[in-house]
């Protein structure tokens, strides 16, 4: 069989399945290329030989003209572009598949107006199946615009040749009439673990949280509640919390804390931080470049990965795929990943038992050793290397689907 030709559409760049782009290029497993929108193509392109602009039909960045079916309006500025960029790529190839972001590339447009498979990538529906805490809810503005967003994710499954989803648990949030047009696969990464570090006699044992935002989804405020009790039980211990605590995130509690406050506390991280006081000992070095990061994930004996909410923890991949020892909860996405005693720790959310296990693996080596070396195993079944040739058995179920 031929190589398929594969076009991918995501308004942002780099962004999910960028790489698996890429890689399937270079690796000559198929003819890929991804559309983007003109900045990002032309900040990407000498490095990317492989990226195609699409303009999109009208502003897509901030409100759009009612607030209650803004991302409806957003996605169809969005496909409007992209379905016009496809055809006239299609003058030039084929399309065997064109693989969206659900709603940074969205679809909907794209149905019976170009012959090709349409994969539909979502990370969850919406924002009520994903979660979010009662403490911070969201107001009845966000909650019916919420609804649009189901809409149009729901209306993906349905017209799509495919949609693949990050995990089980985001599959699980749709509806179980929609599952049989679902697959999961998790992305693939190229990290490059660095050389086992040897623990030097006076390095601190260190404490670490990492995530792309410090948000109540990700669970820094346990985090920091589990760092104050531990602080004030006299733990000789370092705490580094790796993350932005002024990003995006995926809940409510920063517009609570902006109402709570009045503007006189930054952030949902300084609100803990009254919560918790001692939690001041807590190095927060913010945003950092990557191979800062990297190295930084290097010195944290054990990570604690406390998330309430979320469908596919990038992050909790970058600190397994570098041999971080890590206790997670026994729930949801993350449970997908570690297996307990294996490669990692599960417990359930109980204070009690997390500050336990804490102290149980600061005193023991050798169980953190063999938690890391399983880890790292983790890290390399989603090496995109092993995870190109599962993509690619699912582009062509699609095309198959559509032949049908």
């Amino acid at each position: 069989m031929s190589r398929p030709v594969i076009v991918f559409a995501g308004s942002v760049y780099p962004g999910q399945l960028g790489l698996l782009c890429e890689y399937l290029r270079r690796e000559k497993l198929a003819e890929s290329y991804f559309l983007t929108t003109p900045g990002y193509t032309q900040a990407n392109s000498h490095q990317v030989p492989n990226l195609i602009p699409f303009q999109p039909d009208g502003k897509i960045v901030g409100p759009q003209s009612y607030y209650y079916s803004s991302k409806v309006e957003r996605s169809a500025r969005i496909s409007r572009g992209l379905l016009a960029a496809l055809l006239e790529l299609r003058k030039k190839t084929r399309i065997d598949v064109i693989v969206t972001h659900s709603l940074w590339g969205a679809p909907h447009f794209l149905y019976n107006e170009i012959d090709a498979a349409i994969v539909s990538y979502i990370e969850f529906p919406s924002y009520e199946a994903h979660g979010w805490d009662p403490d911070y809810p969201p107001n009845l503005a966000q909650r019916l615009g919420d609804r649009n967003t189901e809409m149009l994710h729901f209306h993906q499954v349905l017209k799509s040749d495919l949609t693949i989803v990050p995990s089980a648990h985001s599959k699980a949030m749709f509806p179980t009439e929609l599952h049989g047009k679902i697959e999961v696969q998790f992305e693939g990464f190229e990290i490059t673990p660095p050389p086992q570090p040897e623990h030097a006699p006076d390095k601190p044992f260190t404490i670490g949280f990492a995530a792309r935002d410090l948000s109540n989804a990700k669970g820094i405020d346990i985090y920091m509640r589990l760092a104050d009790r531990l602080i004030g039980e006299g733990l000789d211990a370092r705490f580094v919390a790796i993350g932005d605590p002024d990003a995006s995130t995926y809940g409510y509690e920063q517009q609570w804390v902006n109402h709570h406050y009045g503007g006189k506390v930054k952030n949902f991280r300084d609100h803990a931080l009254r919560l918790y006081p001692r939690a001041e000992r807590i190095e927060f070095p913010g945003k950092l470049p990557y191979d800062r990061f990297a190295s930084l994930i290097g010195e944290v004996d054990l990570f604690l990965y406390p998330l309430r909410f979320g469908v596919a923890n990038w992050g909790l991949m970058e600190i397994l795929a570098r041999g971080g020892c890590v206790i997670a909860p026994d729930r949801g996405y993350a449970a997908e990943l570690i297996i307990d005693d294996v490669n990692g720790c599960l417990l359930p959310d109980d204070d009690d038992k997390w500050i336990e296990m804490i102290k149980t693996l600061k005193d023991d080596p050798e169980r953190r050793a063999r938690y890391s070396k399983a880890a790292r195993k983790t890290g390399r079944s989603f090496h995109i290397s092993a995870v190109a040739p599962r993509y690619l058995r699912l582009f062509r179920q699609a095309m198959n689907a559509r032949k049908r």
